[in-house]
């Protein structure tokens, strides 16, 4: 153990005993050192006994409307990200029309309208590779008013662009605003929910991200027909920028990450305690005054047991616990990606069309409907995510989307007369997606990384989830003229039982858990 690790021990001791004088004078609260002798979990070790890691927890209690906020305005980042896919999709139609564009660059090659669409995927790229760097410095608070101005910025470029190299550049910023929103969010609402309702709440970032993408298809549709209406579609994210960096400036700091800073000697410990307990009171609403000091010194004696007070070098995040964090959040947004949803939504249009559906020929209807289930079923997932759990979820909806994708190859080899085959097919798709993958994915690799790895290893699992997402979206025109789409969606169903075999033997059960508790029994 070096210096600084001795000196962040010594500082909890310390601590421990001014807790220990000031809770004898009040017998209802529990003393830091009799937080061990609550009872043994089922993952205990050498016979240790865990504090607090039997699922034996003071009473959790939290008010709903206070809950509500701190859930709100980081998910308002999830929002703004779905917002820019639905939007995008709309402002491409409008900036390619000689009449509608309103500039006179509209002739653009499909070069350049790559660049438009897939610009705030590369910006989004940077923007969780800078997160590894900066997540733990800055603190998750932080890094949302940062998204935030990234994301006002982003939409104002864009939308006041005088050429296509000015646009580019306001899709890059805004990119980064998504990629460091996306490491944040969950972080943020993971840290701060109460444990009960943590999957409700990081899943329904979920419904948001998919809530924005059907808002951009409408207001695209909308504005569609207007000159120059692709500035107004991108220009009318700017106040949600707004109101998302003003609540994230009003909303306290995580106390978890205040509590790692103590733990890792960055500050004064009674100072970063303190401040801990008052940003809990904050989250929790008045109910939660007088219980927030023990929960407090819960989390700090259980971060102090599973070795959270030491800072994780990089070589060390490859190795033990951290890895198999790192393998199951990296690839559960791995397969998330990969088992084809973008490839299945390419042929949507086409797909209903044959079916005999008039509305099919209009792609951005065609959106809109599919986004309707998207929030149907996203809706249905954070309803049940905390009394059904991970597992059954991921599981389930997996096999389902098996089942589809092999549906759909057998329709483009096989089955081309039967139309109704592909419609099941699609839909089935779609609906088990947001059941699984869509929700669990995000919410899973918030809770799965220990503390000390959380910033890092998030933005490590942000990274794979765009990196595989433009993979897919380059790879997809040439493996379809190579395999053809049969092949190919045969291909997407067997990585997707590939991912059910991953899903069985390697991702655990975290409902009902606290973080520190996924920590210590499921890594």
């Amino acid at each position: 153990m070096d210096k600084e690790d001795d000196n962040g021990a010594n500082k909890l001791v310390k601590m421990q005993r001014t807790n220990r004088n000031y809770m004898e004078s009040d017998p209802e609260r529990l003393t830091l050192s009799s937080l061990g002798k609550v009872g043994k979990s089922s993952g205990e070790i050498g016979g240790a006994e865990e504090p607090l890691l039997n699922g034996v927890h003071s009473s959790e209690r939290y008010s709903v409307l206070a809950a509500i906020l701190p859930f709100f305005f980081p998910a308002l980042g999830g929002l703004l990200y779905g917002y820019d896919i639905g939007a995008t999709s709309c402002a491409t139609i409008s900036i390619e029309s000689a009449t509608l564009s309103g500039v006179s660059w509209y002739n653009l090659s499909s070069v350049e309208i790559g660049l438009i669409t897939s610009g705030s995927l590369y910006g989004a790229l940077i923007g969780s590779i800078l997160a590894f760097n900066v997540a733990d410095f800055l603190g998750r608070r932080r890094e949302l008013i940062a998204a935030s101005i990234l994301y006002l910025v982003g939409a104002l470029v864009t939308a006041l662009a005088p050429d296509l190299a000015v646009m580019v550049i306001g899709r890059f910023v805004f990119g980064i605003g998504i990629g460091l929103a996306m490491h944040a969010a969950p972080m943020y609402i993971a840290e701060t929910a109460p444990s009960k309702i943590r999957g409700r709440l990081i899943s329904l970032k979920e419904f948001f991200i998919v809530l924005g993408m059907v808002a951009g298809y409408g207001i695209g549709s909308l504005l569609v027909d207007i000159v120059a209406g692709w500035r107004y579609m991108y220009g009318a994210s700017s106040p949600l920028a707004v109101i998302m960096g003003i609540g994230m400036w009003w909303l306290p700091a995580s106390p978890r990450w205040l509590l790692l800073r103590a733990m890792q000697g960055k500050g004064n410990m009674q100072e970063l305690r303190d401040l801990a307990i008052s940003c809990l009171c904050r989250l929790r609403g008045p109910a939660f005054g007088v219980s927030a000091p023990e929960e407090v010194d819960e989390i700090l004696a259980e971060l102090s047991y599973v070795g959270d007070n030491k800072e994780v070098p990089l070589w060390e995040m490859f190795q033990g616990k951290c890895l198999k964090s790192l393998t199951i959040g990296a690839g559960l947004v791995l397969f998330q990606q990969i088992t084809g949803q973008p490839s299945v939504l390419y042929y949507a249009a086409s797909i209903l069309q044959s079916a005999g559906f008039s509305a099919a020929s209009d792609a951005t209807r065609v959106s809109i409907l599919l986004g309707l289930l998207k929030l149907i079923m996203t809706g249905a997932a954070v309803l049940v995510v905390d009394r059904l759990g991970r597992r059954p979820l991921l599981l389930g909806g997996v096999s389902g989307m098996v089942i589809s994708l092999f549906l759909l190859g057998s329709y483009y080899l096989f089955l081309d007369d039967v139309p109704v085959v592909a419609v099941v097919a699609l839909l089935l798709y779609v609906g088990c997606y947001q059941l699984s993958f869509g929700p669990i994915g995000w919410l899973m690799i918030s809770e799965i990384f220990p503390l000390r790895l959380r910033g890092r290893g998030l933005s490590i699992a942000v990274l794979v989830n765009f990196g595989a997402n433009a993979l897919v979206t380059f790879a997809f025109s040439p493996l379809k003229a190579w395999l053809g789409a049969g092949i190919l969606f045969y291909a997407f169903g067997a990585i997707a039982v590939l991912s059910l075999i991953f899903i069985f033997f390697v991702v655990p059960e975290t409902k009902g858990l606290t973080l520190e508790e996924i920590e210590a029994k499921c890594l």
